[in-house]
């Protein structure tokens, strides 16, 4: 049970991380807009876990200008996919325990 605890992300425990994941995962790329929507928080509390994740390198971050507006687009890198599959198959794992 400890190595199957052990596989789980402390940076995934935030219900907002881990939809944020869950999202990049599944799609090639998003926009902020759309993941605040999607994930239905604030801009500050949005920006907050986006940046843990940058830090930690599981997201990508690219900004840029469309019709001289600002758009930043979030990416799942390698390792950040590499993460969050093997802390669902964790979670999976104990869900068999059970």
């Amino acid at each position: 049970m400890k190595d199957i605890l052990n596989k789980l992300s402390k940076l995934l425990e935030s219900r907002i991380r881990l939809g944020i994941m869950s999202a990049l995962v599944i799609n090639e790329s998003m926009d902020f807009n759309s993941l605040k929507d999607l994930l239905d928080v604030t801009d500050g509390n949005l920006a907050s876990h986006l940046r843990v994740l940058e830090e930690n390198e599981l997201i990508q971050v690219r900004k840029q200008f469309i019709e001289r507006k600002p758009n930043t687009r979030y990416k799942a890198t390698g390792h950040g996919k590499d993460v969050f599959n093997q802390h669902l198959d964790a979670l999976e794992q104990l869900m068999k325990k059970k």
